[in-house]
C-alpha cells in the first residue's frame, strides 16, 4: 500500500515536472522558440554546410573529431552544436562554461566512460562558451580530449588563439563561423512570422518593409537580437479591426530600443577596431578614420585608451615630417579628460582628422627600432672617453671627457664628431623622408660625410 501511493506520488511529481517544462518552453524567448531543430531547418554558414565543406560531410559521415565553432553572438553555433551531435547518434552532455567547473568535467568524463562502457557509444561533451573555462579547467579537460573518452565540441565569441590553451587547442578543428546575411536574416524573419506552434503567426502579424530593414540593420547580424526585438514588436502591437497586426517602422524602432553595435573591449574586436583606425590614419583616409573612431566609442570603449592610441599614431606613422601632430594628440588627450564624454570626443575627432592630413613619415619609428636592435646586439661597447662625465678629479685622471669638443664653441653650433663607439662609427639609424624632417636632409647628409671622413682617420677641427 504504501509503495503504491509512492509510486503515486512519484508519478505526480514526474507529470508536474513535465508540465512545467512545457509551461517554461511556451514562454520561452521567441529567439528560444525558434532555435532550429535540424539540419533542414538550420540557416546560414553555407562556407561550412555547404555541398562538400567541412561540417557537410562531417555530418554526412557522421565522423567524430573534437570542434570549437567560433563567431559572434547569434549566428548559430550552439544550436549547430546540438544539431552535429544529434546529427552523428552519439549521446551529448552540454556543460556552460558560465556554470560549469572542474568537478562537473570530471563527472561528465565520467559518464561518458560508463556509456561506451555498457553501450558502446561515444560521447560529445558540448561545452557552451568554452572561453570562460580557466586554464586549470582546461587542463582538466585536456586529457580525456587527448585519449578520445569524449569529444570536445565547444562554442565561442573569441578568438581561440587567445583563449583557448595551446595544447587543447591542436587537438581540435576550428571552424570560424560569420554573421549571418541578410538574406538569411530575412528566412529567420519570415519562418518566425509563419511559425504557429512556436512563432508569431497566431498573432497575424503584418511587418512593414522598412521595419524588417531597419530590425535587420541594428542586429549585427544577430539573429537572437532580430527576434526577441520582433516578438516585442508584434505582442505590443494593437491588432486592427481584422485581427492582424501592423509592425511598422516606429514600432521597430521601440523594440530595437538601440541599434546593436558588435564590439567586445576584451576581446579580439577590441584589437580589429583600433588597428582599423590605426591602419586608416596611417593610410590618410579621414572618412574611414571617422568611422572607426566612432564604432569604437558606440561600442563603449574608453575614450582614453583610445587617446592613448592616437598619441601612438602620431609618434609612430608622422613623428617629425609634422611636430605638431604630437601635440594635436596629447591636447586631445587632455581636453577630453578635463571634458569627458561627449564634450570631449570631438577633440579626438579633431586630433584623428589632423592626423589623416598631416604628412606622413615613419623614419623616427624604424630608426628607433634598428637602434634598439643594434643597442641588444652590442650592449657591452664601451662610451668612449671623451664622452663620459667627469664630475671627480680622479675620473679626470683617468681620462674621462679628454678631447671632447663643445659644440657651441664652433662656427653654426656644430663640428664634425663621432660620438658613437668606433666599433659602430658610421652605423645610420635615422633617414628623414617627408615633410618638416626633409627640410633638414641635405645638411644632414654633408655633416654625416665629415663625420665619416673623421672617422676614417682624418684630423678634426682646430678652433
Amino acid at each position: 500500500m504504501r509503495s503504491d501511493r509512492q509510486n503515486r506520488k512519484s508519478s505526480d511529481q514526474l507529470n508536474m515536472f513535465e508540465n512545467r517544462s512545457a509551461d517554461l518552453a511556451e514562454r520561452a524567448p521567441l529567439a528560444e522558440r525558434m532555435r532550429p531543430r535540424d539540419r533542414e531547418e538550420f540557416i546560414g554558414q553555407s562556407h561550412l554546410l555547404g555541398p562538400g565543406k567541412t561540417l557537410d560531410r562531417l555530418l554526412r559521415h557522421r565522423g567524430l573529431y573534437s570542434l570549437i565553432l567560433w563567431g559572434p553572438p547569434g549566428c548559430g553555433k550552439t544550436t549547430l552544436a546540438q544539431i552535429i551531435a544529434h546529427h552523428t547518434e552519439s549521446r551529448i552532455i552540454s556543460l556552460s562554461a558560465v556554470m560549469a567547473g572542474a568537478r562537473e568535467i570530471r563527472e561528465a568524463v565520467q559518464e561518458a566512460k560508463e556509456v561506451f562502457a555498457q553501450k558502446k557509444m561515444r560521447t560529445w561533451l558540448l561545452i557552451d562558451e568554452i572561453h570562460r573555462l580557466n586554464k586549470a579547467q582546461q587542463d582538466t579537460l585536456l586529457p580525456h580530449v587527448e585519449n578520445g573518452t569524449v569529444f570536445l565540441l565547444g562554442a565561442t565569441t573569441e578568438n581561440p588563439s587567445f583563449e583557448i590553451i595551446r595544447p587543447l587547442l591542436s587537438r581540435a578543428r576550428v571552424a570560424v563561423l560569420e554573421p549571418l546575411e541578410k538574406t538569411d536574416l530575412k528566412k529567420i524573419i519570415a519562418r518566425a512570422l509563419s511559425d504557429e506552434p512556436r512563432g508569431l503567426a497566431r498573432f497575424s502579424p503584418r511587418l512593414h518593409e522598412d521595419a524588417a530593414d531597419y530590425l535587420i540593420a541594428g542586429s549585427g547580424g544577430d539573429a537572437r537580437v532580430i527576434l526577441n526585438a520582433l516578438e516585442i514588436a508584434v505582442l505590443t502591437t494593437p491588432a486592427d479591426s481584422l485581427g492582424a497586426r501592423n509592425v511598422d517602422l516606429e514600432a521597430a524602432k521601440e523594440a530595437l530600443l538601440r541599434k546593436s553595435v558588435h564590439y567586445d573591449k576584451a576581446g579580439e574586436e577590441h584589437f580589429n577596431l583600433i588597428s582599423a583606425l590605426h591602419k586608416s590614419v596611417r593610410g590618410s583616409d579621414p572618412d574611414a578614420a571617422l568611422y572607426w573612431l566612432a564604432r569604437m566609442l558606440e561600442g563603449g570603449e574608453d575614450p582614453l585608451y583610445i587617446a592613448r592610441r592616437i598619441v601612438r599614431m602620431a609618434c609612430e606613422d608622422i613623428g617629425l615630417a609634422d611636430p605638431a601632430a604630437l601635440s594635436q594628440a596629447i591636447s586631445a588627450m587632455r581636453a577630453y579628460h578635463f571634458l569627458g564624454s561627449p564634450e570631449g570626443e570631438l577633440a579626438l575627432a579633431q586630433a584623428v582628422v589632423y592626423l589623416c592630413l598631416a604628412p606622413k613619415s615613419n623614419s623616427l619609428y624604424s630608426a628607433m627600432g634598428r637602434a634598439r636592435k643594434t643597442a641588444g646586439d652590442s650592449g657591452d661597447l664601451r662610451v668612449p672617453e671623451q664622452l663620459r662625465n667627469a664630475p671627480t678629479e680622479l675620473m679626470k685622471k683617468l681620462g674621462y671627457g679628454k678631447n671632447y669638443h663643445y659644440a657651441h664653441d664652433f662656427e653654426g653650433g656644430w663640428l664634425p664628431e663621432v660620438y658613437l663607439p668606433p666599433e659602430l662609427a658610421g652605423t645610420l639609424f635615422y633617414e628623414p623622408r617627408a615633410g618638416w624632417e626633409n627640410r633638414f636632409k641635405d645638411q644632414l647628409d654633408q655633416r654625416r660625410a665629415k663625420v665619416k671622413e673623421l672617422a676614417a682617420g682624418q684630423k678634426g677641427p682646430e678652433k
